[in-house]
């Protein structure tokens, strides 16, 4: 696991500065890679090319050192992530009378590049990110993996061409402080976080998963192709007990598949559906015992322990468990979001941070269940989606709008509690007769009407959401595939990936998802949707896959988020800083905000005349990361 850096200049510039700029923007990334760094720069009189990255050892210790070229030095690679196929690429291309000079992942992307060219990079199963330079072609490649697990960012100058595993390379290197995106932000006080291709700036972008950019170093032109077709989900006729039994068997082989390490690897387990699953599915693989980790709370209603003691007992794995306090959660706060160098509000990055850092004391990898929920249907939220459709049906449009308005008035919260009333809250404000409402569900800080209410009309784009929809090729999104499709290439990858990657990489943690395996979601796309949710059974064929491996029950135990009491935090001990960001000559400086609206907003949350969680700690994380890259005053 590492992380990667490259500039081109597009006139000449001397090598030893390049070098020098990537060495800087490799510093900026360190903890992504603290074992070794490497550099790479070339110059002519047309353009200049250089190429960096930092690197955390985990396979290949002794000879896998970047960047890579081929035998002739015609062809360089920097790489970050796993290719966890790599031995079964490395032994085609052996058959095929390729010869390697190291034992790593990153060699056989080079030489399976070589041979084949970018058709190789549809072969490749893992997490990545990777820039290729091919002088005998005079071009560059950048690709990025099909989910999104590994971050990349580009911009384009009129000076330069960069791209970074972390934005802070980019913002760090360019002469110039960029606007904020307008598309970035709605989108951000939409869904608490930034989507490919988008970010926070105007014309810096992160690479879509599953793609690649082509850079002709002659013209300076940049293409960007899909690596992977990805096709049309459609259901094949297989019987319940034969899909379950590929299910079983597609999750091991992915489990173990991501299992190769010459480090020391360990699971996640919060005692959910998912980490429970992976942790059987490593412990069954190993003759050794396998550890495991888990986050328990002082406070009895955020804790869950038991369900992760069962479970280890269960595999008999080393378990380690870490009791921590609220307090715990809040000592990092600044650093952790500062980190992800763009706004982010999902309350969860927090404790995921402090497992990763309390992990990383023991391992270098760790397994995880993220994932299990977008491949197999186990979101809450595909619940309300499928109720959307039954109680349009039943309700006349004029009656919902009189129930919605007495629950918007009766059914308050006045603190951090997402109990019942929240919920069917959440429900009634998402309900659409128009088959729209999924873009609300998942808008978890404003829905759309919200969102026009706090923005400015200056800033305000009420059409965020269509480049989502052309890429689906369906404006309605009504059922549980497609639900599923606008989570993977929206919350996925935009949302849980990114928390994970920037919090476990904080600490220098490897983390790896065994259900995001391109075979197993291409799997579940053609599994009839009833057998994915049944009724209101989440994750069905998953649980029946595994249910004799587990006690009776075991699998149908509620499982709470692992989120944190930001909303009480803000009330307390963060209410000073949040009134900060609530004076009226900051809001006035921005312009982006309807003051009143967005003051009242706030200043009712912190009274606790409403809660109103989600969209104030948006706003919060949104002025942290506004004061740190414009007010200069961190």
């Amino acid at each position: 696991m590492c992380g990667i850096n490259g500039i081109i200049a597009k006139t000449y510039r001397n090598k030893e500065d390049i070098l020098t700029v990537l060495n800087n923007m490799n510093n900026l990334i360190i903890h992504r890679g603290p074992d070794q760094d490497g550099l790479f720069a070339e110059e002519n009189d047309q353009f200049t090319v250089g190429m960096g990255m930092r690197r955390l050892s985990i396979i290949d210790l002794s000879s896998g050192k970047q960047p890579i070229f081929s035998d002739d030095k015609q062809i360089v690679i920097v790489f970050n992530g796993e290719i966890y196929n790599y031995k079964i690429l490395k032994a085609k291309l052996l058959a095929e009378g390729v010869t390697f000079n190291t034992s790593s992942d990153t060699e056989v992307i080079l030489k399976a590049y070589e041979k084949y060219g970018v058709e190789s990079f549809q072969w490749l199963d893992g997490m990545y990110g990777f820039s290729i330079y091919d002088k005998n072609i005079n071009k560059l490649f950048i690709a990025r993996d099909f989910f999104g697990e590994k971050p990349l960012y580009y911009t384009h100058t009129d000076k330069e061409f960069i791209w970074a595993s972390e934005l802070k390379s980019i913002i760090k290197t360019i002469d110039f402080t960029p606007n904020i995106s307008k598309k970035g932000l709605n989108l951000y006080f939409r869904l608490t976080y930034i989507p490919a291709p988008h970010t926070i700036y105007d014309n810096i972008y992160k690479l879509q998963a599953n793609h690649y950019i082509e850079y002709d170093l002659a013209t300076n032109n940049t293409t960007i192709h899909k690596i992977n077709a990805e096709p049309k989900p459609k259901a094949i006729n297989i019987s319940f007990e034969d899909a379950k039994a590929k299910t079983k068997d597609l999750v091991y082989k992915s489990v173990d598949s991501r299992s190769i390490a010459d480090v020391g690897l360990g699971t996640f387990l919060s005692g959910g559906v998912d980490s429970s699953i992976i942790s059987l599915c490593l412990a069954q693989s190993t003759d050794k015992k396998i550890d495991t980790f888990s986050i328990g709370f002082k406070k009895a209603s955020y804790d869950e322990t038991d369900k992760s003691r069962v479970v280890a007992d269960m595999v008999n794995s080393n378990h380690h468990e870490f009791i921590i306090d609220e307090d715990d959660l809040k000592n990092n706060i600044h650093e952790i979001l500062v980190n992800f160098d763009e706004p982010f509000s999902d309350t969860a990055a927090l404790p995921t941070h402090l497992l990763s850092e309390k992990t990383r004391e023991h391992v270098t990898v760790a397994l995880t269940g993220d994932g299990g929920d977008e491949v197999f249907g186990g979101y809450n939220k595909y619940y309300i989606g499928k109720m959307n459709n039954r109680y349009t049906g039943v309700v006349p449009k004029g009656i919902h709008k009189t129930i919605a308005g007495l629950s918007n008035k009766y059914l308050i919260n006045k603190d951090d509690t997402r109990g019942k009333k929240f919920q069917i809250n959440k429900l009634l404000n998402a309900i659409d007769y128009e088959g729209d409402f999924y873009w609300d569900i998942i808008s978890l800080a404003n829905t759309s009407s919200q969102l026009e209410e706090i923005m400015s009309p200056d800033f305000y784009d009420s059409n965020i959401f269509q480049e989502y929809k052309d890429v689906l090729g369906k404006q309605k999104i009504t059922s549980l595939t497609d639900f599923r499709l606008v989570d993977k290439i929206l919350s996925l990858e935009g949302g849980m990936l990114a928390k994970v990657d920037r919090t476990s990489m904080m600490t220098s943690l490897e983390c790896r998802a065994p259900f995001l395996n391109k075979e197993l979601w291409e799997f579940a796309n053609t599994l009839p949707e009833d057998y994915l949710m049944k009724g209101w059974n989440k994750k069905h064929i998953l649980k029946e896959a595994f249910r004799d491996q587990f006690p009776a029950e075991f699998l149908e135990k509620s499982k709470s988020g692992f989120g944190s009491p930001t909303g009480d935090w803000l009330r307390q001990s963060l209410r000073k800083e949040i009134e900060s960001y609530i004076e009226p000559e900051l809001l006035k400086s921005q312009g982006i905000f309807n003051i009143e609206v967005i003051t009242k907003l706030v200043q009712d949350h912190l009274d606790s005349k409403k809660d109103s969680t989600f969209r104030v700690w948006s706003y919060y994380c949104f002025q942290k990361w506004y004061k740190f890259n414009f007010l200069k005053q961190n």
